[in-house]
């Protein structure tokens, strides 16, 4: 492997105590690969405060995040309640096991430890969308009301010496992103990583679309708005709302719980969920309970770099 380019771009890696205590051989060769091909100061936080502190002092440095879905959420969330997530480019070593780096495969991050580590190196930056809520929160993958237990997409366990990817998983529907006539191959399917993939559709099927493995949970009262327009109310119990960004949009997708009953999806700049107190899901992590949520799509809103085209 080639010597770092002193001229080159310059990196700040945050790992992750909960990466160095879960799987240190992982995040040890994560490390070792970024500073054999870059200029790279490690951080080695303790807790939140100090990646408080190594964020705010890392001058032009590119932030690299060694940790698992919790370790990056806690840094794209310091950063956008600095109002500096817009300007801060960010990358992603994920470590740690299936459902806790579920987020990276939304996102297109490679799961694989030298395949990821290799991407921060080789990569490129993408511009992503978030949806932003009223209290400064974030959600980078999806989100779903009311929680339910944690979904996990269909593929092959991953063990320490099993990087590869799962299969593909096509988005539902027709179309350009998932359907015949779409780029990709025959059918349009993409795998997972490709940029296609990666759309507001995929999202929903790996976070949060029904199967018949991981059935609906019995119909609540929510009240859901998109764009002021009344798509729910509370009598009319829903089964589940999911929401992901889809560029600067929101696609906020109602299942009604009915076997024949098709989901309502709409695309809407913000979405407001309110009823009795309840919990909601995020980026597999659950929030609440609240009595309403509003959140706003932000399209290109961060940095992350991912694997080339």
């Amino acid at each position: 492997m080639s010597a770092p380019d002193p001229s080159g771009a310059q990196l700040l890696v945050v790992i992750d105590p909960v990466a160095r205590r879960v799987d240190g051989e992982s995040t040890r060769i994560a490390r070792d690969v970024l500073c054999a091909g870059a200029v790279a100061k490690i951080c080695l936080p303790g807790g939140p405060e100090e990646v408080a502190r190594a964020v705010a002092r890392r001058g032009r440095r590119r932030i690299v995040v060694i940790g698992d879905d919790r370790a990056l959420l806690r840094v794209v969330g310091l950063l956008h309640r600095r109002r500096e997530l817009a300007d801060a480019p960010l990358a992603w070593v994920p470590v740690g096991a299936l459902p806790a780096v579920s987020v990276a495969r939304v996102l297109g991050v490679p799961l694989g430890t030298v395949a990821a580590a290799r991407a921060v190196l080789d990569g490129a930056e993408r511009r992503l969308g978030l949806l932003a809520d009223e209290s400064d929160g974030v959600v980078l993958g999806g989100l779903w009301a009311p929680a339910g237990a944690v979904r996990r997409a269909p593929g092959p366990p991953r063990g320490p010496a099993s990087p590869q990817a799962p299969a593909a998983v096509p988005a539902p529907g027709g179309g350009p992103e998932g359907g015949p006539g779409g780029p990709g191959g025959p059918g349009g399917h993409q795998a997972w990583w490709t940029p296609a993939a990666r759309t507001a559709r995929t999202a929903l099927t790996l976070l949060s679309g029904p199967s018949g493995r991981h059935p609906l949970p019995s119909a609540t009262r929510l009240r859901v708005e998109a764009d002021g327009e009344l798509l729910a109310d509370l009598d009319r119990p829903v089964a589940r709302v999911a929401v992901t960004a889809a560029g600067g949009l929101a696609e906020v997708v109602v299942h009604t719980g009915g076997p024949a009953d098709a989901p309502l999806r709409v695309l809407a700049r913000t979405v407001t969920v309110s009823g009795p107190d309840f919990r909601y899901r995020a980026d597999n992590r659950v929030r609440g309970p609240v009595r309403t949520r509003t959140w706003t799509a932000v399209g290109d809103a961060w940095g992350l770099t991912l694997p080339r085209e």
